[in-house]
Formats: C-alpha cells, sequence, structure tokens
C-alpha cells in the first residue's frame, strides 16, 4: 500500500512537472473606431463626397492569437503561434487573398534557444514588422499606411513557406533573416522571396537597418501588395520588389523622437499611357501602382506623455513617387496627423486621431483607403477603443 501511495506520489509529481514545462496561452486585440472623411470616392457615381463608418483594426489588426512553448532541457524549447485576423465592424475574417486565410497573420511553428535563438517556419512577417515599434506604426497605426508604410512593409506584410532566423540578444542588438520558397517546380526563383536586418535598442535609443525583396511569381511567397497579379509583365522570378529602411528613435524625457526613411523599388512597374497632353498618373500605392517604379518615403514624429495615462501624438510623412511614364511629373504625398491617446487601465485604450493628406500629380490612395482621385486633398478624423487580451 505504502508503495502503491509512493508511486502515485511519484507520478503526480513527473505529471505536474511535465505540465510547468509546457504552457499555451491566448490572447487577442479588438480594435474599432468611428471615421469622418471628406471627399471619399464613391465608385458607383464616379463622384466624391463625405463619409461616415465604423472600422476595424485602426491602431492595430483585430486579432485572436495562440502562442506556446514547451521546455525541451537543455536550454531548448519548442514554440509556435498561431494568429488570426477578424474585422470588428462585420465579425468577418480578415485576409490578404480572402475570408478563407484562417491564420492570415501568422503561423509558425520552431525552436528556441537562448545560445542559438529562434528558427520559426510558416507564415510570418520579416524583421521590417518588429521595427515598426520605432515609427509611427506604434501610435497611428493603418491611419499612416496608405501614405507610404503600406509599400514599404512597416505595416507587416507576410511572407508564406517561410523560414526566418531570429538572433539571440547581443548587449541590445538583434539581427533577423527570412527566406521565402516559391515552391515553382524547376524554377526556384518564382516567386522566391529574402530580407534581412538588424535593430539596436539601448535605453532611450532605438536603430534599425533592413531590405526585403521579392521575386514574380505565380503564386509568390510574398504576399505583399506589390507582388502578384497587379504585374503583367515581366517573367517569373524576375525581381519584382525592392525595400530598404533606415530609422531611429530616442525618447527625451516624457517624449519619444522618430524618425525613418525607406527607398521602395518595383522593377516590373509598367507604363500608364500618361502623355504630355495628359501627364497625370494613373496611380501611386496598391493596386493602382502599376506605374510608380520607385518611392521615397520620409517620416518624423512624436509621442509626449502629457501624463502617465494621456499621451500626445504626432507624424508627418513625405512619400517622392517615380513613375515609369516618361512624362510624368514626379508624384508627392504628404500627410500632417494629430492624436491623442488615453490608457484608461493596462489593457484599454481611447484614442483620437485628425488626418490630412495632400497629394500632387498623383491619385491620392486616402487616409484610410477611401481614395479622392487625382491631386485631391483629404481630412479623416477618426475616434475609437483598443482592448487587449
Amino acid at each position: 500500500m505504502k508503495k502503491s501511495l509512493i508511486a502515485l506520489a511519484v507520478l503526480g509529481a513527473i505529471a505536474g512537472a511535465a505540465q510547468a514545462q509546457s504552457s499555451v496561452t491566448i490572447y487577442g486585440i479588438v480594435d474599432t473606431g468611428v471615421t469622418y472623411t471628406n471627399k471619399a470616392l464613391n465608385t458607383t457615381t464616379g463622384q466624391t463626397g463625405s463619409k461616415f463608418a465604423v472600422n476595424s483594426g485602426i491602431v492595430q489588426g483585430s486579432r485572436l492569437g495562440f502562442k506556446g512553448v514547451e521546455d525541451l532541457g537543455g536550454g531548448l524549447k519548442a514554440v509556435f503561434q498561431l494568429e488570426a485576423g477578424f474585422n470588428n465592424d462585420t465579425g468577418a475574417l480578415q485576409g490578404d487573398k480572402g475570408a478563407t486565410d484562417l491564420f492570415r497573420r501568422k503561423s509558425v511553428v520552431g525552436l528556441s534557444s537562448d545560445a542559438f535563438g529562434t528558427v520559426l517556419l510558416g507564415r510570418q512577417t520579416d524583421i521590417f514588422d518588429d521595427v515598426s515599434q520605432w515609427t509611427s506604426v506604434q501610435d497611428f497605426g493603418g491611419v499612416t499606411g496608405a501614405v507610404g508604410h503600406n509599400l514599404d512593409r512597416l505595416e507587416g506584410t507576410r511572407t508564406q513557406n517561410s523560414i526566418r532566423y531570429n538572433t539571440t540578444n547581443l548587449s541590445g542588438f538583434t539581427a533577423s533573416a527570412i527566406y521565402g520558397f516559391g515552391e515553382t517546380a524547376g524554377q526556384t526563383t518564382s516567386g522566391q522571396s529574402f530580407g534581412f536586418g538588424g535593430q539596436y535598442a539601448n535605453g532611450p535609443l532605438g536603430l534599425y537597418a533592413a531590405y526585403y525583396q521579392s521575386k514574380k511569381g505565380a503564386t509568390p511567397s510574398d504576399v505583399s501588395l506589390t507582388n502578384g497579379t497587379v504585374f503583367t509583365a515581366g517573367n517569373a522570378g524576375d525581381t519584382a520588389l525592392k525595400v530598404f529602411g533606415l530609422g531611429a528613435s530616442y525618447q527625451v524625457g516624457p517624449a519619444r523622437l522618430y524618425g525613418n526613411w525607406s527607398r521602395v523599388k518595383q522593377p516590373l512597374a509598367t507604363a500608364s499611357g500618361a502623355t504630355a497632353a495628359n501627364p497625370t498618373p494613373l496611380g501611386t500605392f496598391g493596386i493602382g501602382s502599376i506605374n510608380n517604379n520607385k518611392a521615397d518615403i520620409f517620416e518624423l514624429g512624436t509621442n509626449y506623455s502629457l501624463t502617465a495615462p494621456l499621451h500626445l501624438l504626432a507624424s508627418v510623412q513625405y512619400s517622392k513617387l517615380t513613375f515609369v511614364d516618361a512624362n510624368s511629373a514626379k508624384g508627392k504625398l504628404t500627410q500632417f496627423n494629430l492624436g491623442t491617446d488615453y490608457f484608461l487601465s493596462k489593457r484599454t485604450d481611447l484614442y483620437a486621431f485628425a488626418s490630412y493628406l495632400r497629394a500632387k500629380n498623383a491619385i491620392n490612395p486616402g487616409v484610410e483607403g477611401d481614395t479622392t482621385g487625382s491631386n485631391n486633398n483629404q481630412t479623416a478624423v477618426t475616434v475609437g477603443i483598443r482592448h487587449k487580451f
């Protein structure tokens, strides 16, 4: 009897230890706001007018996620993360290629060690998403996306069929590399992508430099706004997108100051048919960006903590666009943003933003995707709430 009790106690201790070595966390974000936009284009009538909308994922995409870790011993751990995006205003799944992508935000599994770093396999972002913490994406989220961050990957574009390696923290410096497989038989470069970069965080200072490149393919590894059916020119394996970025952030008392620059090249961009008599280009970013072959994107901003819960926000983005059309003038997009963010708790905050986006020799893509047409200006005001769990 005593032996049985001892055996049961030992088995219970082993089971408890095994359970303690493995953990799964359920987490999520629900972010929704009401937005007023002037000069929004009505695609049915072709006219522009004022628009009110309830939008999901304004600062951060609404999501539901699962992440886990198992201690394998000797400092080695197995890790996984699954993250689904959804539109809180409609309840629908949110996806780059449609609502069928359940874990579109992230779907990875891998190994991690304090000695060699982390290796992850699956659908995931590259280091550009990590360094967005040093940019306006941290404060304004998607509000600054259309003017350039959707194009330079700071909004967190995913690479599927990929393998990513992250180094350990080396006195504040971390580096990362990613490779996306095109998975086309006999054509290794078709749909292929790769990127690398590093960031340095030491006290109030943050610095980063990163590069990413992807190639055209029938089913491109990189699910970006520019590498897919948008390009009809070129052949599978031709370079479709190149992105290079530099940025810095510095905390001065209650104020965080930041600035960055990105250069984006789209070698397969095709001419829009512009002429000397009608030089206005057809598009800038997104689906209309077939004739934008180079963009330089600059940004300055600040986050000032007026009190512990109340933050005052400001930023400006300037994008200079070069088009394939020889007769097209260089396009310019300039966006000014002011905002406040009030934290009711560590997990719930209220925010309000006002943005003004001006376009010259380019189509205005709209502050939150409601394009206005060529050379127009647009103002957008948003009030929202975000809850993390």
